[in-house]
């Protein structure tokens, strides 16, 4: 890792990403863009059992949408549901049990999901932060299998389904993290070197800007974002990350502050304003890249992420 880039960025986030810095931004928003009766569209959620997942899946249903969520652990699954079921009642939420750094699963999910279902909304948040070197059943490292594959394969199979409704989008949560790295196509599952499961977790984040980016220029009908949802305290933060947890657990966002953005990229007429492709942070477009950072990636690496990745997903698609 960069030493400038990792101390610019914790600077950087000690301005913007914490609550301070959304109660900041907060006051240049409008109340209006999130006042929408949602009532007959479909929004899949994935990771949506916890954290910034179900705070995004809570705020749909309030507002009367449907809800896809797309969980690996069945109970806690269950017990998120009837948890949103009951503030929003809103019976429309569905649960499907897929583990997204199964690429086998994902496929024959999205394909089953896309033969009986409309959706007007993907919104990619699922992830992991593993801190040692863990392949899956497939063979695969697990930060890599789930962050990256998983939401280019899932993303990928269900685009054919979105460009069946109307002004379908896709947003992806990726991280602030993804600034302190520079695409890295050479080892993209961390086989060289120490491992560091921070550093896997920020290079994959930066891999999702990057897709993000190209599916905007491929598939012009759909509307696509990525987003930063700031430092927010969530279960995800508190095991894969204890000691920043507890250095900055007074400054970190809640759950909904952090969804803030992700909501509002998924349900306002103001975000299909923006062009799509577009990072965005407290509903507002942002820089990828750092100042002095050096982290462009070329196009010739951005080519070779595509197709190591269309490789890996043809190879376990049914």
């Amino acid at each position: 890792m960069s030493i400038y880039r990792n101390a610019v960025w914790f600077v950087k986030g000690l301005q913007e990403y914490t609550k301070n810095g959304y109660e900041a931004a907060a006051k240049h928003f409008a109340p209006a863009d999130l006042d929408v009766n949602l009532n007959g569209r479909s929004f899949m959620v994935t990771g949506a059992n916890s954290g910034i997942g179900k705070a995004t899946a809570q705020e749909i249903a309030n507002r009367g949408g449907t809800v896809h969520m797309v969980c690996r652990n069945k109970g806690r699954a269950d017990a998120a549901k009837d948890e949103i079921v009951e503030k929003s009642k809103n019976q429309n939420i569905h649960v499907h049990i897929v583990d997204m750094s199964s690429a086998k699963q994902v496929w024959e999910f999205a394909q089953t999901f896309s033969q009986s279902n409309i959706l007007h909304v993907l919104i990619n948040n699922a992830g992991c932060m593993v801190n040692q070197r863990e392949p899956t059943e497939e063979g695969l490292e697990k930060n890599f299998a789930t962050n990256t594959l998983g939401t280019y394969i899932l993303t990928t199979a269900l685009i054919p389904a979105l460009k069946k409704a109307e002004d379908p989008r896709v947003v992806t949560v990726s991280s602030g993290g993804m600034l302190t790295q520079k695409l890295n196509v050479d080892d993209l599952q961390f086989e060289k070197g120490a491992f560091d499961g921070t550093m896997a977790y920020a290079q994959n984040k930066r891999q999702q800007v990057i897709l993000t980016e190209r599916w905007a220029t491929q598939h012009k009908e759909i509307h696509f974002s990525s987003m930063h949802p700031g430092w927010a305290d969530t279960p995800a933060v508190q095991t894969s990350m204890p000691s920043f947890h507890a250095k900055m657990q007074s400054k970190l966002r809640t759950e909904a502050m952090g969804a803030d953005t992700v909501v509002w990229l998924a349900v306002s007429a103001a975000a299909t304003k923006q062009p799509s492709g577009l990072f965005f942070q407290d509903r507002k477009a942002v820089a990828t890249h750092l100042p002095l950072a050096f982290s462009r990636p070329t196009l010739q690496e951005e080519e070779k992420l595509l197709a190591a990745l269309e490789e890996f997903a043809l190879k376990f698609k049914p």
